[in-house]
């Protein structure tokens, strides 16, 4: 054997080694299992979540943006100012235009554990969306408060098209 080179004597299939592979297995679960834990990807949203994008997107598109923000979850208004949210949409209008059509990507939901605070339902909805005068990755983010009343908690547009 040259310098550098180790030779492995046990396999896999060594007999030696079975002892350990329930305890493998066993982390391999656990490992699986916590990384999926409160996170769940589904196909379809509830008609109330479906709703509340259906208002958000005709409340940019007419301007009203005052209404978005007073209807929006406490998330949106810690983080954006009005003057900051009618800056934002404002662009998306003028650069974007309407949307035209909207297909869904991804939906995952996140139920966080008892005791981790109001919001603890939340869905995170994705759409290839073609505006207007481009195309572009539409996120919003929706909280599920007073028993099915879905909030907007956060609304991103990636597109090339606000990169000019």
């Amino acid at each position: 054997m040259k310098a550098g080179q180790f030779k492995v004597k046990a396999s896999i299939f060594d007999p030696s080694l079975f002892r350990f592979r329930p305890f493998f297995f066993g982390v391999l679960l656990t490992f699986t299992l916590a990384c999926g834990a409160g996170q769940q990807m589904q196909s379809s949203i509830p008609d109330a979540a479906q709703a509340t994008v259906d208002n958000v997107t005709a409340n940019i598109e007419a301007g009203r943006d005052e209404v978005i923000y007073a209807q929006a979850a406490e998330e949106w208004r810690r983080t954006s100012t009005p003057e900051q949210s009618h800056a934002i949409f404002e662009t998306l209008r003028l650069k974007l235009g309407p949307v035209k059509e909207r297909a869904r990507q991804t939906v995952h939901e996140e139920q966080k554990a008892a005791g981790e605070g109001a919001g603890s339902h939340r869905l995170v909805i994705r759409y290839e969306t073609k505006f207007e005068r481009g195309t572009g990755m539409e996120t919003f983010t929706l909280v599920e408060r007073d028993g099915g009343r879905w909030l907007l908690a956060g609304y991103l547009v990636n597109s090339d098209v606000l990169k000019q």
